[in-house]
């Protein structure tokens, strides 16, 4: 497996996490779903304002880089289309910084739930259970000690950012932003030629 199989490989198991239905088509509902989910995990009531807030978030996300994206008469994204689409921004770093830049800057707003700027391992946690319900205690601490490459017991904006903007485009099987989703995908085996 190649740097840009490696990458491939990440782009599709992102895109697994975030098919919440696994129809194999991300949309909309998708999107809603995962913003309740997170609102719940992270303690708010399902009509209270915070709630509401994460919603629109999610559904922000899906407006401004994902709808864009959409086949003509399309309700969604196809899976391969997404992993495309993903690779051609991986090749772009400035496009890149600026998409999955801006996705982590809504994420790290909506994580942050004690408004300090930084995210902490709690709040890490219940962010990622709303994604990823199956996320354990020891799921997230495993990731939240690659991701915070300072070692200081937060991730701040900087790590946060580049965790996503990393997992979406680096073909480096040993960066720490492979972790974003958890446990990464199995890394190249060098070819014995």
């Amino acid at each position: 497996m190649t740097g840009q199989d490696f990458l491939t490989a990440k782009i599709e198991r992102g895109f697994d996490r975030l098919d919440v239905n696994g129809n194999g088509v991300l949309t909309e509902d998708d999107h809603v779903v995962m913003g309740r989910r997170v609102a719940s995990c992270l303690g708010h009531a399902e009509d209270s304002p915070e709630a509401r807030r994460i919603a629109d978030a999610y559904l922000g996300i899906w407006r401004e880089v994902h709808l864009p994206f959409l086949p003509a008469g399309g309700q969604g994204i196809p899976k391969d289309r997404f992993v495309a689409s993903t690779r051609l921004l991986a090749g772009n770093p400035g496009a890149a910084e600026a998409t999955l830049g801006g996705i982590a800057e809504a994420y790290l707003r909506i994580a942050d739930i004690d408004q300090d700027g930084r995210v902490g391992p709690e709040e890490f946690l219940a962010f990622r259970r709303g994604h990823f319900p199956g996320f354990t205690e020891e799921d997230a601490a495993e990731v939240f000690r690659h991701l915070d490459t300072d070692g200081d017991g937060t991730l701040s904006p900087a790590e946060f950012t580049h965790a996503v903007v990393e997992f979406w485009t680096s073909p480096d099987p040993e960066a720490p932003g492979n972790w974003w989703m958890g446990q990464p995908v199995p890394k190249p085996v060098p070819s014995q030629d």
